[in-house]
């Protein structure tokens, strides 16, 4: 009995430890360097170029800021869940276009240097790519 609940106990470690290490995973790979939308369409029309003059400085305090020709407009919040594959962030009271940000991204693919998300706004799909500079 005890040999079963030690074993039991371990796995659960194990397992915890596993979802630890793929969020620090996640989140150190989003704090490392400047990232840049290069893409953005929003209920099918291309917004890229709105974001043109943006780079965006996710840290590990869990905030982002929008960095808008060198000068941080906006600070943010974000979160990532690796096991649902999803990346939440909220710039509250921003307008557009950074406004469009706001909500839980699906992750559709990824990689250490770039990002591809999308989003379902009352019926309107955005898709997202973002790319480490």
């Amino acid at each position: 009995m005890k040999t079963t609940i030690v074993f039991f106990l371990l796995l659960l470690i194990t397992a915890c430890n596993k979802q630890e290490i793929q969020q620090n995973a996640v989140i150190n790979a989003m704090t490392s360097g400047q990232w840049k939308v290069v893409n953005f369409v929003n209920a099918g029309t291309n917004i890229t170029a709105d974001f043109a003059a943006y780079k965006f400085q996710f840290k590990d305090n869990l905030t982002v800021d929008a960095i808008n020709n060198m000068i941080v407009e906006k600070t943010g919040t974000w979160n990532a869940d690796a096991n649902a594959r999803t990346i939440t962030s909220n710039f509250s009271g921003a307008i557009n276009p950074l406004a469009l940000f706001n909500g839980t991204w699906k992750i559709t693919n990824n990689s250490w240097t770039f990002v591809e998300a999308n989003l379902t706004v009352n019926s309107e799909t955005r898709t997202l790519r973002l790319e480490k500079l």
